[in-house]
């Protein structure tokens, strides 16, 4: 892969545990990591794939590789949040790891 196709930038957010006003805990997100990126939707048979079990918005993220990162996380790019579902360490070379994610709706 070359460097420069890692042009977008993306940040990795981890759950943590927040008290609200009214003395209730509630899950929230607070940025891990900003990394940089390359990004591409699903095409061809991955996206036929996914739209059979309604995951269509999977988007693909590669980034460097990371060990920390983990499927309860969640990834903002361009001001959407995404479920992380997938990590895949690239042919275990421990080099890039593509990280496939689903776009969370607006109601959760």
């Amino acid at each position: 892969m070359k460097i420069g196709e890692f042009r977008h930038r993306i940040s990795v957010r981890k759950p943590v545990v927040e008290v609200s006003e009214n003395g209730f805990e509630v899950e929230a997100y607070e940025t891990y990591k900003t990394l940089w990126a390359k990004v591409a939707n699903l095409h061809g048979k991955e996206y036929f794939e996914a739209a059979a079990i309604q995951k269509e918005k999977t988007v693909k993220f590669i980034v460097r590789a990371i060990k920390s990162i983990d499927e309860n996380m969640k990834i903002e790019f361009n001001g959407k949040l995404y479920n992380i579902t997938f990590i895949d360490n690239i042919k275990y070379e421990n080099k890039y790891m593509e990280i496939k994610a689903l776009e969370v709706d607006d109601d959760g």
